[in-house]
C-alpha cells in the first residue's frame, strides 16, 4: 500500500512539473511567432529533445516491449531505429525547411502553389491531428489507469486537462521544454529498469539461456523490405506532419536544425534497444516461471512492463518509470494539439474567415482551437469511440502520400506547378484509399504493408507529369510574400 502511494506521488509530482513548465513558458510568449515556432530560437539540444519526444510515443515504448517479448525479439528495435534513419535523411533537408521562414506546412503550400493548394492542405492536415491527439490521450489514460489502478475515465480527464493546459499556456516553447524533460525521463526510466529486471532473472546469462536462440536474430520480425518501408513512412510523415516539421521551423538557424536532427537520430538509435531488451527479459522471466503471464492478462500483454515494474522495482524507481511511460504518449499528444491549433488559426481562420486578423487575434484563435480540440479528443477518449477514431487515423495516412513531393521538391525544382501539386494530392489520396479500404493492401498483385509507399509513388508521378505538362508561368522556388 505504501509503495503504491509513493509511485502515485512521483507521477503526481511529474504532472505538476509539466503544468509549472507551461506556466513559466507563458511568460516568454509575446507574439504568434513565439507561440507557434518558439520565436525561432531553438538550439540543437532542445531541438533534438523535442523531435525525439514527439515521435517516441506509446508504440515506441510499451509496444516495442510487447514485440520484443512476444514475437520479434531483438528485431523489435527496428521500429525505433528506422525513426533514426528518417532523422538522418531529414538532416539534408533541415536547412531548407528552416530557410523557408513559414510557420506551418499549409502556409508553404499557399505561398508556393497558391491559396487553393494551401486551403486543401490545411484541411487534409488539420483533421488527422484531432485523431492523433485523441489516440495519444487514450494511450496515456490506459497507461495511467493501469499503472495507478485509477478509473479509466478519471485518467482521461487528468491527461486531457494537464496536456491541454500546459500546451495552451506556452505554445511550442512549453511543448519543447516539457518534451525535453519527457524524453530523458523515459530513457532514464527505462535504463534504470533494465538492471532491476535483469537481476530478477538472475543475470544476463540466465536471460539468454531462457529464450529461444532466434530471439537475437535482428531480422526475426522485420524483413529488409519492412525496414525500408518503415523508413519511407517515417520520412514522409515527419516531413509534412506539423507536429514534427514545426521543430525545424523553430530552429535558431539552418545549422541548428541540421545538428538537432542528427542528435535526435542518435537518441533514437540508443533508445531503440532499451525497450527491446526489456521485452526479452520479460520473456525470459515468464519462461523461468518467475513472472506469470496471467498477471497482466486482464490489461493485455502491452502492459507487461508496468506489471513487472510493480513486482520487481523499488517504489521511487517504479514511479520514475511510470512517469516516463506516461510522458512518452503525452509528449506526442501536446505536439498534435499545437499542430491542430496552429494550422486552423494560421491557415483556415486567417485565410478564409478573417484575412485582416491581427497577430494577437490569430494567437488567441490558436489557443481557443487547441482548447476545443483538447475537449473533442478528451470526449473521444472517454467514450473510446473506435469508429470515429479509425476514420480520423485513416486521414493521417492520407496527409503524407499526396503532399510529400510537392513540399520537398518545391524547395529545389523551379518547374513545380500548382497543377502538379493538385494532381499529386489527388493521386496519392486515391491510391491510399484503394489500398486501405478496397484491396486489403494489394496493388497489381503485390501486397504492401505500408500503403503510403505506393501512395507516394502515385503522388510523385502525378506531380512530375502535370508540372511538365502545365508548368508555372514564373518558374521559381521563392515563396510569395503575404500581407
Amino acid at each position: 500500500m505504501q509503495s503504491n502511494i509513493i509511485v502515485t506521488g512521483v507521477v503526481v509530482i511529474y504532472l505538476l512539473v509539466m503544468l509549472l513548465i507551461g506556466y513559466m513558458s507563458s511568460k516568454k510568449i509575446e507574439s504568434n511567432n513565439d507561440f507557434v515556432v518558439a520565436g525561432r530560437r531553438l538550439g540543437p539540444v532542445l531541438m533534438a529533445g523535442t523531435l525525439a519526444a514527439t515521435e517516441i510515443g506509446g508504440g515506441s515504448s510499451l509496444g516495442v516491449v510487447q514485440q520484443g517479448m512476444q514475437s520479434h525479439g531483438l528485431s523489435a528495435a527496428w521500429y525505433i531505429i528506422t525513426m533514426g534513419f528518417a532523422f538522418v535523411i531529414l538532416t539534408f533537408l533541415a536547412p531548407k525547411f528552416r530557410a523557408a521562414m513559414v510557420k506551418t506546412v499549409p502556409e508553404y503550400f499557399r505561398r508556393r502553389y497558391g491559396k487553393p493548394s494551401g486551403v486543401i492542405t490545411a484541411i487534409i492536415m488539420f483533421i488527422p491531428l484531432i485523431g492523433l491527439t485523441a489516440g495519444q490521450f487514450i494511450a496515456s489514460s490506459v497507461i495511467l489507469s493501469t499503472m495507478l489502478n485509477l478509473d479509466y475515465k478519471l485518467a482521461v480527464m487528468i491527461v486531457g486537462v494537464v496536456v491541454t493546459i500546459y500546451a495552451i499556456m506556452g505554445g511550442l516553447w512549453s511543448v519543447t521544454l516539457t518534451d525535453f524533460v519527457q524524453v530523458f525521463l523515459i530513457i532514464i526510466g527505462m535504463i534504470i529498469a533494465v538492471p532491476f529486471a535483469t537481476n530478477l532473472a538472475g543475470g544476463w546469462d540466465a536471460v539468454v539461456a531462457n529464450v529461444p536462440p532466434e530471439t537475437f536474430d535482428i531480422f526475426k520480425g522485420y524483413s529488409l523490405m519492412d525496414v525500408v518501408s518503415l523508413t519511407v513512412m517515417y520520412v514522409a510523415t515527419f516531413t509534412v506532419g506539423q507536429e514534427a516539421v514545426s521543430r525545424y521551423y523553430a530552429a535558431r538557424d539552418g545549422k541548428a536544425a541540421r545538428q538537432g536532427s542528427v542528435l535526435a537520430a542518435i537518441i533514437n538509435f540508443i533508445y531503440a534497444f532499451i525497450p527491446t531488451i526489456m521485452g526479452i527479459i520479460v520473456l525470459a522471466l515468464i519462461n523461468m516461471g518467475k513472472f506469470n503471464a496471467a498477471d497482466f492478462a486482464d490489461v493485455g500483454a502491452r502492459y507487461a512492463l508496468p506489471v513487472l515494474a510493480m513486482e520487481a522495482m523499488p517504489a521511487v524507481i517504479c514511479g520514475l518509470l511510470f512517469s516516463g511511460i506516461v510522458s512518452a504518449t503525452m509528449s506526442s499528444a501536446d505536439s498534435d494539439l499545437l499542430g491542430a491549433g496552429s494550422i486552423f488559426a494560421n491557415d483556415i481562420y486567417k485565410i478564409l474567415i478573417k484575412p485582416k486578423a491581427t497577430d494577437k487575434e490569430v494567437m488567441v484563435v490558436t489557443r481557443i482551437t487547441m482548447a476545443l480540440v483538447g475537449v473533442a479528443a478528451t470526449l473521444i477518449a472517454l467514450f473510446n469511440t473506435s469508429s470515429i477514431l479509425s476514420i480520423l487515423m485513416f486521414a493521417f495516412t492520407l496527409r503524407a502520400a499526396g503532399s510529400f513531393f510537392p513540399y520537398v521538391l518545391g524547395h529545389y525544382w523551379k518547374g513545380a506547378s500548382t497543377q502538379g501539386t493538385i494532381a499529386s494530392l489527388i493521386a496519392g489520396t486515391i491510391v491510399v484509399v484503394y489500398l486501405e479500404n478496397i484491396s486489403a493492401g494489394y496493388l497489381f498483385g503485390i501486397h504492401f504493408t505500408q500503403p503510403i509507399v505506393p501512395g507516394l509513388v502515385a503522388g510523385l508521378i502525378g506531380f512530375v507529369v502535370f508540372s511538365l505538362i502545365m508548368p508555372p508561368k514564373n518558374p521559381t522556388t521563392e515563396l510569395a510574400e503575404e500581407e
